[in-house]
């Protein structure tokens, strides 16, 4: 289900019935301005719509009005430990800022934060984790620890709302994907607030892609989520396109350039790692809405090759290009990926990244 409320982080809108906004976080300095503001560029270009950038101290802030003027999309500062530095960033141009409610010190500490949103139309994103949950909720968390990071976000919610603010994120992670599923299916259903799905401390690219796809994929599925982000230790960009690819599996974006190929077997005749990895590689750098298939033997591959809207079947050191269901080209096997993309650039003159 959609969240009931929308909020507009910068002009980006966000739940309510919106498209599912896929964000990530640079792992630059923040005050080097250039490195980081070159990071922000490349996730965009990914395909983010929103990107956090950690404000530790005031020497990120200080960079943070260059940021967000430089930036392409809207910015949001992740806050801890020190209410200044939120409200600070919200002074330079944040257009949102994400805090856990029980590191920034206090009530007071928070009403002042929100006074400063409140002021500038910024978005606040209450966040709250599994590992740093109220000390008196560590004895629920023992037995019940999707239950312990729900109690968390409502009292946390309870709180914005007693200062009368509600323009708010909420997000509820665990390390756990089962854990971030169950606490997040009872959200939806308590709070009106837009929900930031995200998997916390995910893991490598390989088994943090797999535990985020598992987590964001159910509950995606069933209508909850309104914000992803894929954490993975690594280059942030990888975050990007793995959300995005589970968007699209879901039908919940723009199917994008996608490249489906056999798994390999006893039957393949052809090398056929590389020569899909460079089809991705080329696909994604042409920019176009298709599907093709690489296929290495003659069992399946020229049926699956042809279903798409460009394909290759190979066998024995040579290879069929097909288009449109049907074969227009027999080469070499190496030439199989440079006839591929001279027959869809042919195709598709004029469209973007041709």
């Amino acid at each position: 289900m959609a969240s009931r409320l929308q909020v507009a982080v910068g002009g980006v809108l966000v739940g309510g019935g919106a498209p599912v906004v896929v964000q990530s976080m640079t792992n630059t300095r923040t005050d080097d301005v250039q490195a980081t503001l070159s990071q922000i560029r490349a996730l965009v270009t990914a395909g983010a719509g929103l990107v956090r950038v950690a404000v530790p101290g005031t020497a990120a802030v200080a960079a943070m009005a260059e940021l967000v003027k430089g930036s392409p999309v809207p910015l949001i500062a992740d806050v801890h430990f020190d209410h200044t530095l939120a409200v600070s960033a919200l002074e330079a141009g944040a257009a949102g800022v994400r805090i856990n409610p029980g590191n920034i010190g206090g009530r007071e500490k928070i009403r002042v934060v929100v006074e400063a949103a409140r002021e500038r139309n910024a978005v606040i994103r209450v966040g709250v984790n599994s590992g740093s949950l109220q000390r008196d909720l560590r004895n629920m968390e023992a037995r019940d620890p999707a239950g312990a990071l729900v109690e968390s976000a409502l009292r946390y919610c309870a709180l914005m709302e007693a200062f009368d603010f509600r323009a708010l994120k909420v997000s509820a992670k665990s390390s756990s994907p089962m854990v971030t599923v169950a606490a997040n299916r009872v959200l939806a259903e308590r709070i009106p607030y837009p929900l930031h799905l995200g998997v916390t401390e995910a893991g490598t690219r390989w088994a943090g892609s797999i535990r985020s796809a598992v987590a964001l994929g159910v509950l995606l599925s069933q209508g909850v989520g309104d914000t992803i982000r894929v954490s993975l230790t690594g280059d942030p960009v990888e975050e990007v396109r793995t959300a995005l690819e589970i968007l699209r599996t879901l039908d919940l974006a723009p199917r994008g350039p996608r490249v489906i190929s056999c798994p390999t077997c006893g039957r393949t005749e052809i090398d056929l790692e590389p020569i899909a990895l460079e089809v991705e590689r080329r696909l994604e750098e042409l920019g176009l809405e298709l599907e093709v298939a690489v296929m290495g033997c003659r069992v399946n591959g020229p049926g699956e090759a042809a279903k798409a809207d460009f394909g290759i079947a190979g066998g024995e050191g040579e290879g069929v290009v097909f288009a449109k269901g049907r074969p227009v080209r027999k080469v070499a096997e190496a030439d199989l990926v440079e006839a591929l993309f001279a027959e869809i650039v042919s195709r598709h003159a004029g469209g973007p990244g041709c």
